[in-house]
């Protein structure tokens, strides 16, 4: 666990084997300790086992497992205290997939490192990087988010664009194929917020609406069904949502009137209905 106070400090508690915690330790903690030598920062992000951070001067620092470059300071060495992302600046906003890392510069362009598997690099290849690179033809960006495979970007003029694993239609472009470049989402315009879930998307229009695509297993789409859909549907009787987020199989939106509404994977009582099954519809 990951926590960014007031004073711009991070503190971290929990499994500690790959360095995760940034205390210059691999040892658990059961309570909080302050990540090694970091302060001033404003944003903080966690992937599988390894963390980022975001400071005011628009630098980015990363510790804990490294394995597929996704600390992006030039090697694939494990960090159990903060190392600084090679060659990055001017950046506004930070996420992390599962093991790959992307960053948004104050230029609207969108940067990222790591594993590389199905593309979801975004700059044309699969080979995994452990040092920033651009994703191709992208600019005016302004929000992102990813999946465990798969990343999103919102751009300043509504549009979401997608790239990386597609097997699941996690893309939203109509089709089941991975892709190495960003893909325009199908037929979506005025959304103003996007969030990923491990194989599907979600995203709120300018409307209030939410609309989700990808897999659909257990529900997690909310429209009704258990159908995997690669182009967006929109989630069954829900409106006035000011907020989205995704999780591993299940979808979670805030409305405008402070209550809370999910739908998706129910095993261990993550919706929050006193249940624990699942639910296709909010």
């Amino acid at each position: 666990t990951i926590a960014l106070k007031n004073d711009g400090t991070v503190w971290t508690w929990g499994g500690n084997n790959y360095g995760q915690l940034g205390d210059g330790t691999n040892t658990n903690r059961e309570t909080p300790v302050p990540v090694t030598g970091l302060a001033g920062v404003n944003a903080i992000a966690c992937g599988s086992n390894y963390a980022i951070a975001l400071k005011n001067d628009g630098t980015v620092w990363a510790w804990g497992s490294n394995g597929s470059g996704q600390l992006g300071d030039g090697t694939n060495q494990y960090r159990n205290a903060p190392v600084q992302v090679t060659g990055l600046t001017g950046v506004s906003a930070i996420t992390c997939g599962s093991y790959h890392t992307i960053a948004l510069k104050n230029d609207g362009t969108v940067w990222t490192w790591g594993y590389n598997w199905a593309g979801q690099l975004g700059d044309g290849t699969n080979e995994n990087r452990n040092t920033p690179v651009q994703v191709g033809g992208l600019t005016g960006v302004s929000k992102i988010a990813c999946g465990y495979k798969h990343t999103i970007a919102l751009k300043s003029d509504g549009t979401v664009w997608a790239w990386g694993d597609n097997y699941w239609g996690q893309l939203g472009d109509g089709t089941n194929t991975d892709q190495w470049i960003p893909i325009q989402v199908t037929g979506l315009t005025g959304v103003s917020a996007i969030a990923g879930g491990h194989r599907h998307t979600i995203t709120l229009k300018n409307d209030s609406t939410v609309w989700a695509w990808g897999d659909n297993s257990y529900g997690q789409l909310g429209d009704g069904t258990n159908e995997n859909r690669n182009t967006p549907v929109q989630v069954t009787g829900l409106a006035e949502v000011s907020a989205i987020a995704g999780g591993g199989n299940h979808s979670i939106a805030l409305k405008n009137d402070g209550t809370v509404w999910a739908w998706g994977y129910n095993l261990y009582g993550q919706l929050g209905n006193g249940t624990s099954g699942c639910k296709n519809f909010p």
